[in-house]
């Protein structure tokens, strides 16, 4: 969503990444005070892409919000796993973007 913040250097902004979800359970939810001033901040860091299937938002996250960060951006909260999609092994290199750019915000 944001390419201000160093944890998601390594993505542009309204990139399209596949990344597997492995939740049961739990979405995001907030009030809409609280939604309207993360996005003037830039805190929703990632959301899912709805791309007409069924079950784009397997959670029913509100605003299809996948990901947040702290106002100071140095912290990420994700329901994504982008470790599931890190190698070509597992089918794709895009859960890399994420995991090198915590990586590279953290040295």
């Amino acid at each position: 969503q944001t390419e201000s913040n160093a944890i998601l250097a390594q993505c542009k902004e309204q990139m399209q990444l596949q990344i597997p979800v492995a939740h049961n359970e739990g979405n995001y939810f907030a009030d809409p005070d609280t939604l309207k001033k993360m996005a003037d901040k830039g805190q929703i860091a990632v959301t899912y892409t709805n791309t007409g299937a069924e079950n784009y938002n397997p959670n029913g996250a509100i605003n299809d919000i996948a990901g947040v960060t702290s106002e100071n951006g140095r912290v990420l909260g994700l329901m994504p796993h982008p470790e599931r999609k890190a190698e070509d092994i597992h089918g794709g290199q895009d859960g890399r973007l994420l995991l090198t750019s915590v990586i590279e915000a953290a040295s």
